[in-house]
């Protein structure tokens, strides 16, 4: 036995309020940004958004409106702890429960005498979740254990204090003091906790239930290490990942995801007569060289960019586009062009990635954008306040944005700019007027041999192998372009508090980029030649619900340009964009602004943030009833140059021409029950009107709409 003593039993401790008062408002959401911590207050009542003011705080609380809002002669009737409680109506509804250790908690400190604390109180230095990590069987629960370890070496259990929130509903969600409720669903949560600023995460590994051990399925690749750590994970959560797909199915992901593009017929229907063992790697490597490839990625990474002729005019759009398109065309190493692209200076009209500080014009602007678009390091709520799921603060905002103060624009007429850095400018937190190191998040400050142009400094920061934030986001984007879901979602939002599905993939992608000097091809081709992309999106018994660790291909639709381009070729009747030749694809456009009904109702992107959700690939009645019924779509499928019309022409015999409608747009033969919808159809119409209205049904199919 350790013997050990109790004291002062019956004395309560001296409360403080930075350390007692402050992170209860924020686990009560006091302080949030919906109620009193928005900048305005509530009801004539403000805090300091999650409490990154204390003293704000504490001058608000106690002595703002004559100090009405605390009562020492009698605790429970101060507005503080009758509104709280419910005694007395509030705005934000009864937020603790009368007796409670949170109500006793008020009180005793408005008792004190609300004592403000210490001059040099004890510093919370960082939090300890037990368990950090755990594997819990379906329908069970857990405890977890929070403790607050402070600057001299006390620690003190906070479980009741800290807030607790989940990355997955569906596997596990915190229910109350740290008590997690483990659902039905395979796959691992994430319960980020948070107490005064400091986070810190439990990851709860939950394996499917009355599963056999899993076995290797034929298609996964023993020597491919994307194959041997995904079965690794699902080995463990005991899902079995869905079987192969055929030729068919793999020639036209590969095509959509790769490149933007449908296979011709003749490109399918010679696949699939192929019988070499090599024609899958010879064909992922045919792709990968073909022009489109520059003109899909050119196209994603303007999204990402912003390559927007509202902000940038249509000369800079063009410029920044067309630049893009170059880097990705001569597969230029993304650390090379990104290293360009923050150090550019020069004239807007002709030097393209000048164009991306054209449109950004403040230096808290361009932070925003290169820590998101570049780091997947989202710091929107940083220039405020401490980042309430992560470790960024003001200081590492601030920080980021002193290599952008010195930026100067100078207009040169006809829309453009001369755009050059005059020297690093020492920047401050704003209203604070406290002065900040310049430097990148988590990294080295500004040396003072290169005041002369910071950005230099951050650009070789940014690039390097070291980083820990670049070569993941690459990684982390080229995985969900091609596979269809992240590891880490949102793709751009890469924190310790939203960990990617399998870590030791994520990193092992993240090196093997840093390993080829950034060629991003060359990590495409490793995953395109994996047997997780050739995997099927039919799911099986133990994998249905399995969203995390791609065990089947998610489905997803068609993004929108890829979508038009398709129904252009299928027709064989181009779209027409004004100021564009005919003929130009839908991929290769600079302008996101071009008028478009088509693209605006499938969710092009807007272009107004570097975040991925600018576009949308979610379907809706609006798109159905778009295909079922636009006269544009009727005008190709009728038009007289047209697929259907060229066939007709042509004599082509009935049972062919179903043939060549299916390898057309579904890039397959026609199944049973096509043959059998066509035969109908021409049962009962014209030859013409009947392949018409087959095309028109393929058009609206499942298998033609989305990537499956």
């Amino acid at each position: 036995m350790v013997p050990h003593s109790v004291i002062d039993f019956k004395t309560y401790p001296p409360l403080d309020f930075r350390n007692d008062i402050v992170p209860l408002f924020s686990k009560l959401g006091c302080n949030s940004g919906g109620c009193h911590g928005k900048p305005s207050g509530q009801n004539g009542f403000r805090l300091s958004v999650f409490g990154f003011d204390p003293q704000a705080d504490f001058d608000a609380l106690v002595k703002e409106a004559r100090g009405r809002r605390v009562f020492p002669a009698a605790s429970v009737r101060s507005l503080l702890v009758a509104k709280s409680t419910g005694v007395v109506a509030h705005g934000g509804g009864q937020r603790v429960t009368p007796g409670s250790h949170d109500a006793e908690i008020l009180t005793k400190w408005i008792e004190q005498g609300m004592p403000w604390g210490t001059d040099t109180p004890r510093r919370l230095v960082a939090i300890k979740v037990t368990p950090g990590s755990r594997q819990l069987r379906p329908l069970s629960t857990q405890q977890l254990r929070v403790t607050a370890l402070y600057s001299d070496d006390s620690r003190r259990d906070v479980t009741d204090a800290a807030s607790y929130t989940t990355n997955s509903l569906s596997i596990a969600q915190v229910v109350h003091g740290g008590h997690v409720e483990i659902g039905e669903v395979p796959g691992e949560a994430a319960i980020t906790i948070n107490y005064m600023g400091q986070i810190t995460v439990a990851r709860l590994l939950v394996p499917r239930a009355g599963t056999d051990l899993i076995e290797r399925p034929v298609h996964y690749d023993s020597t491919n290490p994307i194959d041997e750590l995904v079965l690794s994970r699902l080995k463990k959560l005991r899902i079995a990942p869905s079987g192969p797909v055929d030729d068919a199915v793999f020639l036209r992901r590969l095509f959509i995801t790769t490149i933007g593009t449908l296979p011709t017929v003749e490109e399918v229907t010679g696949f699939l007569a192929d019988d070499d063992p090599n024609k899958r790697s010879l064909l992922v490597d045919q792709v990968l060289a073909r022009s489109e490839y520059a003109d899909y990625w050119a196209q994603r990474w303007s999204d990402i960019l912003m390559a927007n002729p509202e902000t940038l005019g249509n000369r800079g759009a063009y410029e920044l586009h067309r630049w893009l398109r170059h880097q990705m065309a001569i597969n230029r190493p993304s650390d090379e062009w990104v290293h360009e692209l923050l150090t550019a200076t020069g004239n807007s009209g002709s030097h393209g990635p000048v164009n991306f500080y054209r449109g950004l014009r403040t230096p808290e602007e361009i932070t925003r954008t290169v820590s998101q678009a570049l780091l997947g390091i989202r710091m929107d709520c940083a220039q405020c306040h401490h980042h309430p799921f992560e470790i960024w603060g003001q200081e590492d905002f601030y920080g980021l944005a002193g290599y952008f103060t010195g930026l100067q624009r100078t207009a040169l007429g006809d829309s453009r700019e001369f755009i050059f850095h005059a020297g690093h400018q020492p920047t401050k937190i704003p209203i604070k007027d406290i002065p900040v190191t310049t430097r990148p998040p988590g990294g080295p400050g500004l040396p003072l041999d290169q005041q002369a142009d910071p950005r230099s400094h951050l650009a070789d920061w940014v690039t390097s192998g070291e980083n820990p934030f670049f070569a993941r986001l690459l990684a982390n984007r080229i995985w969900k372009q091609l596979v269809g879901r992240a590891l880490v979602e949102p793709e751009d939002d890469l924190r310790s508090t939203n960990p990617a599905s399998n870590p030791p993939l994520l990193d092992y992608l993240a090196n093997e980029l840093v390993d080829n000097s950034f060629d991003t091809r060359a990590l495409a081709r490793t995953i395109l030649l994996s047997g997780v992309f050739r995997t099927s999106s039919t799911a099986n018994a133990t994998n249905f619900d399995d969203t995390q660790n791609f065990s089947h291909y998610p489905v997803r639709r068609i993004q929108a340009e890829v979508l038009l381009d398709a129904i252009s070729q299928v027709t064989m009747v181009p779209e027409n964009f004004p100021g564009h030749p005919t003929g130009t694809r839908t991929i290769e456009l600079w302008d996101n602004k071009l008028p478009s009904y088509f693209l605006d109702i499938f969710g092009r992107s807007e272009r107004k943030s570097p975040c991925e959700c600018g576009s949308s690939g979610d379907p809706t009645m609006t798109q159905a009833l778009h295909l079922l019924n636009a006269p544009e779509i009727e005008a190709k499928i009728q038009h007289k140059n047209g697929r259907i019309a060229r066939l007709v022409d042509a004599g082509v015999p009935r049972g062919e021409l179903i043939s060549l409608l299916a390898y057309a747009t579904v890039n397959r033969p026609p199944t049973a029950e096509e043959k059998k919808v066509a035969e109908k159809l021409f049962s009962q119409e014209a030859e013409e009107l009947a392949a018409q209205d087959f095309l028109w049904t393929l058009l609206n199919s499942y298998d033609f709409l989305f990537i499956r």
